[in-house]
């Protein structure tokens, strides 16, 4: 039996369980949050969204095909700590090049399992999301004060790219620059299937270095944190707004993109993480399944005129898209990319592409 470990929530509730992945050599505290999704865990693992915080596993078995390098969103693990119900010693999958559990230990990320997530699961959505430390030693409420103290720090600069590069394409139709706050790989894999090269840039990079290279469009990626955390982000994505290239966020771009128009974003109770949200076109009516990984949303009755919500959360009638009128932008919360996920959202990335075929017809 391996070594029992324990997670003490900031109201005192202590889960006991035991340690698999990294040693856990030192205290680790972080948000906890989860996610429904029934598979993907490894874009889970490696999704930059995840900075600052322990993830909790709903569905019960984790690990069971092991690690495939091909599926990671990124070359590295970004969450905190791995919170399961029981992860699979023995996983089997043609692909697979390692156990999770050896890939834990080289990423040194702490897991703990056999603990009761779905009660966890229940507290969390009961109580909203809250801090959390993981221990080796019994929690006393002495711990507590140090949990309440703690917050998510420069969460954007610790996972975006440490400086610009290419993606070349063969034969490219647009030149796209990818604003990276935490991208997703499957972000760059389908602009690259529409034949976009790409400039990926740091998320300090300023509006007059991105103009300078001449995009076409502009990608606002995903990344983790309160989007009100990145103000010189924000007052830089004003002055892109106004430049006239065609804009497409996705998550935190989303966010960030309605905070350099004026709007507001609000802390959700438990947020949105999962493959299975329903998102609805208010104009059409369809209703799509979606992918998603937030803890914000951006507050629908704080968008100026010039923006209209597109889409909405059928569970709780969230804002999920935002078209806007004064520029050819456009922004979704859910993960158009997926991985993992459903692509019943693909689409929107030929909407871009179509954006900037208007633009580039109309400059000539």
């Amino acid at each position: 039996m391996n070594e029992t470990i324990y997670l003490q929530l900031e109201d005192g509730t202590v889960y006991t369980g035991f340690s698999f992945g990294a040693p856990l050599q030192e205290d680790v505290i972080s948000e906890v949050v989860f996610t429904t999704a029934m598979t993907g865990y490894l874009e889970t693992l490696t999704d930059p969204s995840y900075y600052g915080q322990m993830v909790v596993q709903t569905f019960p078995l984790i690990g069971n095909y092991g690690v495939i390098p091909s599926d990671f969103e990124s070359a590295h693990i970004h969450l905190s700590a791995y919170i399961v119900k029981e992860w699979c010693p023995s996983p089997s999958n043609f692909r697979m090049q390692d156990s999770l559990d050896e890939f834990l230990k080289r990423e040194c990320i702490p897991g703990i399992y056999g603990l009761d997530t779905r009660a966890l699961t229940k507290k969390i959505r009961k109580t909203g999301v809250m801090k959390g430390l993981l221990t080796s030693k019994e929690p006393s409420s002495s711990t507590l004060s140090d949990l309440q103290k703690w917050s998510i720090k420069d969460a954007v600069p610790n996972v975006t790219t440490s400086s610009s590069y290419t993606v070349p394409s063969g034969l490219p139709k647009y030149h796209v620059v990818l604003w990276d706050f935490g991208a997703k790989q499957n972000i760059l894999r389908k602009l690259h299937s529409l034949d976009c090269e790409l400039t990926v840039v740091p998320a300090g990079t300023s509006a007059e270095e991105i103009l300078k290279l001449n995009p076409d469009g502009i990608m606002l990626s995903n990344g983790p944190g309160d989007p009100k955390d990145n103000p010189e982000i924000i007052a830089e994505l004003a002055k892109l707004c106004q430049s006239q290239i065609p804009i497409f966020g996705i998550c935190l771009g989303h966010q960030l993109m309605a905070l350099a128009n004026g709007a507001n974003t609000i802390k959700m109770k438990y947020g949105h993480r999962g493959a299975n949200q329903p998102v609805k076109n208010v104009e059409t009516g369809s209703i799509y399944i979606t992918s998603q990984n937030h803890g914000y949303t951006v507050d629908s009755d704080s968008l100026p005129a010039s923006a209209k919500v597109s889409y909405i959360n059928m569970n709780d009638g969230t804002c999920e898209g935002i078209t806007y009128q004064n520029f050819p932008g456009f922004s979704v919360q859910f993960h158009p990319e997926a991985c993992g996920g459903p692509h019943d959202t693909e689409f929107l990335f030929q909407e871009f592409a179509e954006l900037m075929n208007r633009r580039m017809t109309s400059c000539h």
